[in-house]
């Protein structure tokens, strides 16, 4: 099996993952300000517990968004230095992938709506099936929270329900959602190895984040991110 390090910092919680053989070790962290500050120092701890170098990996996989602006630029420009550094492909994995395989795996799930906040009153969607392979119903898609339409009855996850639970009130799968499921490196990184086996991957340089919505202006907190995250992937 191949040894896939992942990245994944679209939401609040930065993470990593690395898979190598059965094993897999992780880290996370919460409530960081800048995740581009937080996940080199984690990267290191999972390679030091597995025993291995960067070089001894198959390929670094990222959240590819959709999620936070800031986020997916961060996972993606980290990826992209260390695929660099290394000389490795890189796999981008969508986050909202990420969480409908957590969904399957924490409950059981087959039909999986994944939901996340996007923020400025819209969440990030998209639906899927799982009966032995995985299909998507709907794609990621950005819209209001009433304008979500899944077809068929699902098990909701994600913190875009919480976020507008007065919006999501009423609607059949809001009374059972699993708003705590996010996406995590643990989940990106074990479709990386799916992809990574199929040959679904992409060289550093093509590596690219997915936005849904058109950034207009950056906060002065992104841009201390922005530069944060340039920076590391020039000393990566």
């Amino acid at each position: 099996m191949s040894t896939i390090l992942a990245i994944e910092t679209s939401s609040e919680t930065a993470s990593c993952a690395l898979l190598h053989g059965d094993a897999v070790f992780a880290r996370e962290s919460s409530g960081v300000r800048t995740h581009s500050q937080s996940i080199l120092p984690m990267i290191q701890q999972v390679l030091a517990q597995a025993g291995i170098a960067l070089k001894d990996c198959d390929a670094i996989a990222y959240g590819s968004g959709p999620g936070s602006f800031t986020g997916v630029r961060t996972a993606c420009g980290i990826a992209q230095g260390l695929a660099f550094g290394a000389g490795l492909p890189v796999v981008p994995v969508v986050t909202l992938d990420a969480m409908a395989l957590a969904c399957h795996q924490q409950f059981g799930a087959g039909e999986i709506l994944a939901v996340l906040d996007a923020r400025m009153g819209e969440v990030y969607w998209a639906q899927y099936r799982y009966d032995g392979a995985w299909t998507a119903v709907v794609g990621p898609t950005l819209s209001a929270p009433h304008d979500v339409q899944p077809h068929g009855a699902v098990s909701a996850c994600g913190n875009g329900l919480a976020a507008y639970a007065e919006a999501f009130a009423g609607r059949a799968f809001a009374a059972t959602a699993h708003a705590g499921v996010m996406p995590h490196a643990t989940q990106v990184a074990q479709l990386a190895r799916i992809a990574h086996a199929a040959g679904a991957t992409v060289s550093a340089a093509d590596a690219q984040p997915l936005y849904l919505r058109n950034k207009i202006a950056y906060t002065s907190a992104e841009r201390r991110d922005i530069q944060a995250a340039k920076a590391a992937e020039a000393g990566a």
